[in-house]
């Protein structure tokens, strides 16, 4: 460092870097593990589209915290840089102003609550799927329920049934046709 360096807090080191102090420092230090820090960054950041922008912005921090103290450890300190630039960036994506949701009404919208007319139609919707479900032969309402309602996977099912996948997958589009037909001719919108 160049003599005449003001120090700064105890056991801080030098504060106050020159702008050449501080440039040649980030070229010889930070430079170097641009492909590193760019792999992390592709590695942590969904839209790789971000990516140049992230690796800009991190390069302004560090720069900005060198012209005030250069770290002792280089490394550490640009990747605990890039880590919390990538979590202010995800805490500013989910945050919504609370000015934007604090008078809805003010703002002329509607809550989407449905009124009784929409349950009563929801429930009659919901009474009618199940008893159609209900009316399936067995293997392709086992097969239906466990695939479309509880969500397992087609080999989840056939390990819990004893069956081979393509069985299960030829009983899953026997009972989703015969439902869709039950569904539809049992529609009393679909009379004339």
């Amino acid at each position: 460092m160049a003599e005449g360096c003001e120090t700064g807090r105890e056991g801080v080191g030098p504060a106050g870097m020159s702008a050449p102090e501080a440039m040649a420092w980030f070229l010889r230090e930070v430079l170097p593990l641009e492909a590193i820090l760019m792999q992390y960054l592709r590695h942590n950041w969904r839209d790789k589209s971000d990516i140049e922008d992230l690796l800009h912005d991190v390069y302004v921090r560090v720069y900005e915290a060198a012209l005030k103290q250069i770290p002792e450890k280089t490394k550490p300190f640009v990747f605990t840089t890039a880590r919390n630039l990538l979590i202010s960036r995800v805490r500013s994506q989910q945050i919504v102003p609370i000015e934007a949701v604090a008078d809805l009404d003010a703002l002329g919208m509607a809550i989407d609550t449905p009124g009784p007319d929409r349950n009563l139609i929801a429930r009659d919707e919901l009474r009618r799927l199940s008893d159609a479900i209900d009316r399936l032969p067995p293997h392709c309402r086992d097969v239906v329920i466990m695939r479309r309602i509880q969500d397992l996977s087609r080999g989840e099912i056939a390990a819990r049934l004893g069956l081979t996948e393509g069985t299960v997958s030829v009983y899953l589009t026997e009972g989703m046709y015969a439902l869709a037909d039950l569904l539809h001719s049992a529609d009393p919108r679909s009379k004339p």
